[in-house]
C-alpha cells in the first residue's frame, strides 16, 4: 500500500477540495510529482481579491478552460494554488487563506510555515 502524502503539520494530507474538483491529478487533493512544475500544493480560499491579483499578475484563474478540465474559480472556492502564486500574493498582501491539513508539505521548501499559519483557515 502507497504511503500517504503528508502535510505542513506533519500528519495526512487531506482532501482539499472535490467541487470543483482539485489537484495537479485532478483527485481533490494537492499531491505533486515531477510533472507539476508549477507545483501546486497550498490548498487555498479562493477570494475575488485573489482572483484579480492573480489575473492581473497573468494566470486567469476565473475563465473556465474546458480543455483541461478546468471551471474557472470564483470567491469561496478551494483550489490547489502554485506555492509561487501564493507567496507572491503573500509579498502583494493578498495572499487566500490556506487550509493547512490539506497543503502539501512540499510548501515548506517555497514559504516558512509561519506564513502559512498567519493565514490558516479557522476550522472552529
Amino acid at each position: 500500500m502507497a504511503q500517504k502524502a503528508k502535510n505542513v503539520l506533519g500528519t495526512e494530507l487531506q482532501t482539499c477540495s472535490t467541487d470543483p474538483m482539485t489537484g495537479y491529478f485532478r483527485d481533490g487533493c494537492c499531491n505533486t510529482g515531477g510533472s507539476d512544475y508549477g507545483v501546486h500544493v497550498v490548498c487555498a480560499h479562493m477570494t475575488d481579491e485573489f482572483l484579480a491579483f492573480s489575473k492581473q499578475a497573468g494566470n486567469d484563474l476565473s475563465t473556465p478552460i474546458p480543455a483541461y478540465q478546468f471551471p474557472g474559480l470564483r470567491d469561496g472556492d478551494r483550489w490547489c494554488l502554485c506555492v509561487q502564486r501564493w507567496k507572491e500574493a503573500l509579498q502583494a498582501g493578498v495572499a487566500p487563506k490556506v487550509d493547512l491539513q490539506a497543503t502539501h508539505m512540499s510548501a515548506l521548501e517555497f514559504v516558512d510555515l509561519e506564513d502559512l499559519q498567519a493565514h490558516a483557515i479557522d476550522e472552529s
